[in-house]
């Protein structure tokens, strides 16, 4: 995990230390002696792909910082039910005041990771990229983002500021996509792309002529994707988008197209089911 995502999971941390923790465990302060040391471990129950470990270590180390980690697992590995991902000792009180706020964060992210990887290797054997989208829950972008490349899959842009990308609100304001794209092109630097959100081939071909990088296929059948990916003929990179679904990926990569984006795999999160328990 890189050095500014684990600085956005200190700041959630604290966030959520204030919001769970507070002035501190009154049940647990008040049955465990704070001289007490416990091991404890994560257990997957049920199969999918790890991720969220060092967040999870930096929350109990926060609470104890003579925490001995010892992960059984490494992040992205996939784990089946009963698996132990990881074992740590600590002073039993902060493995207790503890449990559900790393829980929460490593359950998340490992939920993303497993269907990022889902996927992923649905899609085998065809050249295309499975993206992630901004769909994620506030704060918990760089979090999200991380669960998603630990998965197997790979980020589309972090936010507003790192690519354009036009939709049909621009376009309609603009009076059209070409001229959507000259506004934006004015001393925009070369690094970054522009992509143009298309629905119908009419807007394919515009785009195209505007000489957009990325043109999306947004909500078109499968056919028409098809079509579009025929038409455009490597001129630009293509994006398929609207409602994808693990049952219909691997046609529609089929299509050709060079990637997917995938809004569920952050903004519908099932939760990996982990449970923390005490083993001394």
């Amino acid at each position: 995990m890189d050095s500014k995502t684990l600085k956005s999971a200190e700041i959630l941390f604290e966030l959520a230390y204030t919001e769970d923790i507070g002035n501190g465990d009154i049940t647990t302060n008040r049955i465990i002696h704070q001289s007490e040391i416990k091991t404890a471990v994560f257990i997957a129950k049920e199969d999918g792909v790890v991720a969220g470990l060092p967040v999870a270590e930096m929350v109990f180390r926060e609470l104890d910082e003579n925490l001995h980690w010892e992960p059984k697992t490494e992040e992205g590995a996939k784990v089946k039910k009963g698996d132990v991902i990881v074992e740590f000792r600590a002073a039993y009180r902060a493995l207790l005041t503890g449990e559900r706020i790393a829980l929460n964060f490593v359950q998340r992210l490992s939920g993303i990771a497993t269907i990022a990887n889902a996927f992923v290797n649905e899609v085998k054997g065809f050249d295309v990229q499975i993206l992630d989208t901004r769909k994620t829950l506030p704060g918990f972008r760089l979090l999200d983002k991380y669960a998603v490349r630990t998965g197997g899959a790979t980020n589309h842009r972090m936010g507003l500021h790192d690519m354009v990308m036009i939709k049909d609100n621009h376009i309609q304001v603009a009076g059209g996509i070409k001229p959507a794209v000259d506004a934006v092109r004015q001393n925009l630097p070369v690094s970054i792309k522009i992509e143009v959100e298309t629905t119908n081939m009419e807007e394919v071909k515009q785009a195209i002529d505007a000489g957009a990088d990325i043109i999306m296929l947004d909500n078109m059948t499968t056919e028409m994707m098809a079509e579009a990916v025929r038409f455009i003929a490597k001129r630009a990179k293509t994006e398929a988008s609207g409602n994808m679904s693990l049952s219909r990926i691997r046609e529609v990569a089929a299509t050709g197209v060079d990637f997917i984006s995938v809004g569920l795999l952050t903004h519908s999160v099932k939760a990996l089911d982990i449970s923390q328990r005490i083993i001394d």
